[in-house]
């Protein structure tokens, strides 16, 4: 398996990954269409067309010239300090439980700490994200955009994390829902 950058034409395999993966998912967003692709599938595409887009750091899983996963993070903030908001991840199921996941969030992490990026938060069950270092914001001194998502809502700090904290806010095309 090979983590590499997102290009050009994989615009279509990742929206396949994507829908598949989160296709029945208990915590899924909803389809933007009625009877459409999970809410993930066009996240991705208003993030794409976002100034919170951050090329390098949207990659893939490779593996047999396939694409078998992706993640994306993009920026967020944390009052007004730059911070990274990662989601969606998505794994094809035929692979899932086999470290493509966890690929991709060492690849991810890594690349954004590369970056000189500070601190980066998600939505997502703890006892996956915990092994990633992740812990519950409200164990911080951020606070989730939602109070509601409780111990779901993440933060993970970077190797230039100065102790910033306040209110997060994820790119605004996750509003849309």
């Amino acid at each position: 398996m090979l983590i590499r950058r997102e290009r050009s034409g994989d615009t279509e395999a990742i929206r396949a990954v994507t829908a598949a993966a989160f296709r029945g998912a208990e915590h899924s967003a909803p389809p933007v269409e009625p009877g459409g692709d999970p809410g993930e599938t066009t996240l991705i595409s208003w993030l794409r067309a976002d100034a919170a887009w951050i090329p390098e750091l949207s990659l893939v899983a490779v593996a047999d010239d396939k694409i078998i996963g992706h993640v994306v993070a993009s920026r967020a903030y944390i009052d007004s300090a730059p911070a990274l908001g990662i989601g969606p991840v998505s794994v094809d199921p035929g692979q899932q439980g086999e470290g493509v996941g966890s690929a991709l969030m060492h690849a991810v992490l890594g690349a954004a700490d590369a970056r000189g990026e500070t601190v980066v938060g998600l939505l997502g069950e703890p006892a996956y994200y915990a092994r990633f270092g992740f812990v519950p914001a409200s164990a911080t001194a951020v606070s989730s955009p939602e109070s509601e998502w409780g111990d779901y809502f993440q933060i993970r700090t970077l190797s230039d994390y100065a102790g910033q904290g306040g209110a997060f806010k994820y790119a605004s095309p996750f509003d849309r829902f």
